[in-house]
């Protein structure tokens, strides 16, 4: 089928980057052990107003409620309606051939029978046979495609391009760590792509990128379900972050919290992202190339002062700071840990993981073709379990045979 015909390659990479993961790992436990005394001293106690308790993360007088700057998206007269959602990716022309693959994959499995709009970002002018292309494979939908502005995509003044240029030749080693373009993407995916104007007449967004795989039926609208049930951020597969590319990204969040508690939601899910109440993070993050969420959080006052405080840090050129810990961290700080929602019924598959659900009764239900034994969820470098305990969710029968 031809909507397969990216599997085997995909396999291959996957062997490749854990090939890489496993030569990365080495070289940072290396330098490690040879150089222990540069180690970076743990962070120092966080620092909270005297007027309020001592307790890390939860905020016990919080003053501001982040549900009520998306109200408008859970309106009792939205319930039952069609959302006003599109389809949301930041690509190049190059990966013109992996994105119609997507395009193809979220048309059978899905929006050949809902028809949602899409819109593509680009920080160059997509090229005609990019639109040719992906327009025969989507089918009948509005396509938009829109140019990201360059303010989005260069150095603010405020950052050291020296000191930056400096960074990736240190982090040469690590994944990713000599890019440029790549911390921009991270950068702009963290605090711009919900700013474009194309995107302004929407309030839901499903991120998808060049080169994935969806291997269930999808017969349920996610957009639906999530805003009659007043979710704002859902998710099919969360990982550990490489600690070598974030190492000062949880300071920077406790030094924000430390002036503005008021942000952080009473009943948050503080213990997906920390076992100890956020002294420490535990590198745990939502998988952000596939993301279903509200824009409106995005816009929220406590997400932009938020990435403003990041921002001016200098991390995410001085480091390698991505924006799925990035969206991971604010989801699980100032929303209600209620409205954020796993789905186990769609099978998602980006190089080297996959979303396969292991309960048979989902598996049938949706037609899945995907194998149960590549699932991710309960992997160790997954962070399947610790969502699993912090939402106080029942874990599948079996889970334990797919872990390791």
């Amino acid at each position: 089928m031809r909507l397969r015909t990216i599997y085997i390659k995909k396999k291959f990479l996957k062997l490749l980057f854990v090939s890489f993961s496993i030569i990365s790992l080495i070289t940072i436990l290396t330098k490690i052990t040879n150089n222990l005394t540069t180690s970076p001293p743990p962070p120092p106690p966080l620092v909270i107003n005297k007027d309020r308790i001592l307790n890390t993360f939860p905020s016990v007088n919080a003053t501001y409620d982040i549900m009520k700057d998306l109200e408008d998206s859970f309106s009792e007269d939205k319930i039952g309606t069609r959302p006003s959602a599109c389809f949301v990716t930041l690509v190049r022309n190059e990966e013109m051939d992996d994105m119609v693959n997507s395009v193809a994959y979220i048309r059978e499995k899905f929006n050949k029978n809902y028809n949602y709009p899409w819109v593509f970002l680009n920080d160059e002018e997509f090229t005609d046979e990019f639109k040719d292309k992906i327009s025969e494979a989507a089918g009948n939908i509005t396509i938009e495609y829109g140019l990201v502005p360059e303010e989005h995509w260069s150095y603010p003044d405020y950052i050291d391009t020296d000191k930056a240029a400096e960074t990736r030749i240190r982090m040469s080693d690590i994944i990713y760590g000599d890019s440029e373009s790549y911390r921009h993407m991270c950068r702009y995916q963290s605090g711009f792509f919900w700013r474009h104007e194309l995107l302004d007449k929407y309030d839901w967004y499903w991120r998808v990128e060049p080169g994935i795989g969806y291997f269930c039926d999808i017969l349920d609208d996610p957009f639906q379900y999530m805003q009659d049930n007043k979710k704002v951020y859902g998710f099919t597969i969360t990982i550990h972050e490489f600690e070598s590319t974030i190492k000062s990204l949880w300071q920077t969040t406790r030094d924000f919290v430390a002036n503005n508690t008021e942000y952080i939601a009473k009943n948050n899910l503080i213990d997906f992202i920390s076992d100890n109440n956020g002294e420490t993070y535990n590198l745990c993050h939502f998988w952000s190339n596939f993301e279903i969420g509200n824009l409106n959080f995005w816009r929220s006052e406590a997400y932009n002062e938020y990435f403003d405080y990041l921002d001016h840090a200098g991390g995410f050129f001085y480091e390698r700071w991505g924006d799925a810990p990035v969206h991971s961290i604010a989801a699980s700080l100032f929303l209600p840990k209620d409205a954020i929602h796993f789905f186990p019924e769609i099978s998602y598959y980006h190089v080297p993981y996959t979303n396969c659900p292991i309960d048979n009764a989902i598996y049938e239900k949706y037609n899945c073709e995907c194998n149960q034994d590549d699932d991710f969820t309960w992997q160790d470098y997954s962070c399947g379990v610790q969502y699993h305990n912090a939402q106080n969710l029942t874990k599948p029968m079996g889970w334990t045979n797919h872990t390791g």
